[in-house]
């Protein structure tokens, strides 16, 4: 009777203290095991959005969009369905949207045909959906090495350390320096003027932030005129390379006596006629009302000469 009794006191728990704590359940072995997995199960189920509620979000990483790739990739999932998901997160600023993290070019097609987007939906921050995004970028090769570039600019200005952007690009911190040393050199304007261009590499465009130190932006953007972005490329870099025109100096107009009257200007296709002071502001009057008949005296006189 009193080892009954003492082994009731043992199992029993004193009145006054709390009760303990349960200890969690399925978080070891095989049991654990399957109860993760059916979690990762569950986040990685598919779910069907509507096109019209999937916002881009993270950075943008494309100079020209493909407007003719994008219309073959919608015929293809109208005709054959769409074979790979796409990831979302469910969008930090609206309720009931969401955001692309990666699979921009699928939205776009689905969006042209109506149709909704296959997704995986995961909870991400801004921080990992850059970074997810950037992975994603490494694994393609339809960007070209300035759109990588601006990528790799654009995390770093957003705080990223180069680690991060070293794993995200799958790139060591070498070849992130060098990016970044080209993105910084030319101007925002310039390269989107330029666009993509996928077969300028690395080692032409840093040629070509060389060649633009200390010229003037505007005349390189006026000078990316091409069919394609590798031919604008090609156009800004023959500019780039060719020393400015020494501009030409205006010279002196006189009347009768030796009147001044002006100057003359002389430029690329064009002279222009500067009449100033007294003599040269009534003289440029006469010559505006009668420029018609100066002119046909002139078509007269070439045309004499010609025959000659």
């Amino acid at each position: 009777m009193a080892r009954k009794d003492l082994l009731k006191g043992l199992l029993a728990q004193p009145a006054q203290d709390p009760a303990p704590t349960p200890a969690p359940r399925m978080t070891r072995g095989a049991i654990g095991a399957v109860s993760k997995s059916i979690a990762e199960l569950k986040d990685r189920a598919m779910v069907d959005v509507p096109a019209d509620l999937i916002d881009m979000a993270g950075i943008d990483d494309r100079l020209e969009e493909d407007e003719a790739g994008i219309a073959a990739l919608a015929d293809s999932i109208r005709q054959y369905g769409q074979q790979v998901p796409v990831l979302l997160r469910r969008s930090p600023n609206y309720e009931g949207r969401y955001e692309v993290v990666y699979g921009r070019r699928r939205v776009r097609a689905l969006k042209r045909i109506g149709q909704p987007v296959r997704a995986m939906l995961r909870e991400l921050s801004d921080r990992d959906l850059i970074v997810a995004q950037g992975q994603e970028n490494a694994a393609r090769r339809d960007l070209s090495f300035i759109e990588k570039a601006r990528f790799a600019q654009q995390m770093a200005r957003q705080g990223f350390e180069r680690a991060v952007i070293c794993d995200a690009l799958h790139i060591d911190k070498t070849v992130v320096s060098r990016m970044l040393k080209v993105a910084d050199a030319l101007p925002e304007a310039l390269v989107r003027a330029i666009g993509a261009a996928p077969s300028a590499g690395r080692d032409r465009w840093l040629a070509l932030a060389r060649r633009i130190e200390g010229l003037d932006e505007a005349p390189l953007i006026a000078a990316a005129q091409g069919a394609d972005s590798d031919a604008r490329f090609a156009a800004v870099y023959a500019v780039a390379g060719r020393p400015a025109p020494a501009p030409r100096q205006p010279v002196a107009l006189a009347g009768a006596g030796g009147a001044p009257l002006g100057q003359v200007r002389r430029g690329r296709g064009r002279v222009a006629i500067e009449l100033a002071g007294d003599g040269g502001e009534a003289f440029g009057e006469w010559l505006v009302t009668r420029i018609e008949e100066l002119h046909a005296d002139w078509l007269q006189r070439r045309d004499a000469e010609g025959e000659d």
